[in-house]
């Protein structure tokens, strides 16, 4: 008879614990019973665990004020960090004793954080061979692919300087400046205070930055040797004569190997700390709600 109501009744008791886990109310009384009891405790003077503070956390709270004061604490300001981490220590054992640290957001995803570092702190012990870092060139040469480089003179026409259409005006210089007898650029045109007359080596992401894309990509479609236009930009119209183009090439590994290695070492941790989710994963059964179980598939 025992055994056959038996099983109802472990059955019952779970539902009953079931739902004081999931009552606030519950909640609330269990915790208020555990500050009670951790109050008794406190009140009946009697040690509830012992609390060492090593040579090595010595030194680690002593090397923490270094750095952030540039200098060694004195032994009284040693002693008061000793206090500090020891109350630390207390309440950190107290909370878990009464399961403040279970069910809360914020100290679940510090854990989580903690363990990812432990991940990035085995991916960076790893260092990368040649080949690893020729590889990650090959593979992402865009991140590291020089902009092609413009040497040029350029004359500007402000269309708003009142001198009559600056059309007109670029024809009549450009018909000059390719002539038997060209005139000094420099002296021509209207000076815009932001702009040089002439350009060595300019990236095509520094002419971007100060013509525009319109005038950048116009450029790139020029031919070396003659004054040519008008160009357009923000700033109005441009006389242009091409001198040099150095094409936008792939560097050398050693131009740019501390950041391939450091790209390298980023690229290693994200691997690492996926290795070892899916490691922590593989030791747990996966049971999720019926709303998110998998559909069979249609015939």
């Amino acid at each position: 008879m025992l055994g056959h109501w038996s099983l109802p009744v472990r059955q019952r008791l779970r539902a009953g614990l079931g739902w004081l886990a999931a009552e606030p109310l519950a909640q609330f009384l269990l915790i208020g019973a555990g500050l009670f009891a951790l109050h008794a405790a406190v009140r009946s003077g009697e040690p509830v665990g012992e609390i060492r503070v090593s040579e090595g956390q010595l030194a680690s709270l002593a090397a923490l004020h270094e750095r952030a004061w540039q200098r060694p604490p004195t032994r009284q300001e040693l002693r008061g960090l000793v206090d500090g981490w020891i109350r630390e220590e207390v309440a950190e054992r107290e909370a878990r004793a009464l399961g403040l640290d279970r069910d809360d957001p914020v100290i679940r995803r510090r854990l989580r954080q903690k363990l990812q570092f432990l991940s990035e702190e085995r991916a960076d012990q790893r260092q990368p061979a040649e080949a690893d870092l020729r590889d990650w060139l090959r593979r992402h040469p865009e991140r590291y692919r020089r902009d092609p480089a413009y040497s040029f003179q350029q004359v500007s026409l402000n269309p708003g300087s009142g001198q009559g259409p600056a059309e007109r005006r670029a024809a009549a210089l450009l018909a000059r400046l390719n002539g038997p007898a060209p005139p000094a650029a420099a002296s021509l045109g209207d000076p815009l205070l932001l702009l040089p007359a002439a350009f060595q080596a300019a990236s095509a992401r520094e002419v971007e930055r100060l013509f525009g894309r319109e005038f950048t990509e116009a450029l790139a479609r020029q031919q070396p040797g003659a004054w040519r236009g008008p160009l357009r930009s923000g700033y109005g119209l441009h006389l242009v004569k091409l001198e040099r183009v150095l094409p936008g090439a792939l560097p050398p590994l050693a131009e740019v190997r501390q950041q391939v290695e450091r790209d390298w070492r980023q690229e290693q941790r994200q691997i690492q700390r996926q290795a070892d989710d899916e490691r922590l994963l593989a030791r747990y059964r996966l049971v999720l709600p019926p709303t998110l179980q998998p559909t069979p598939r249609e015939p």
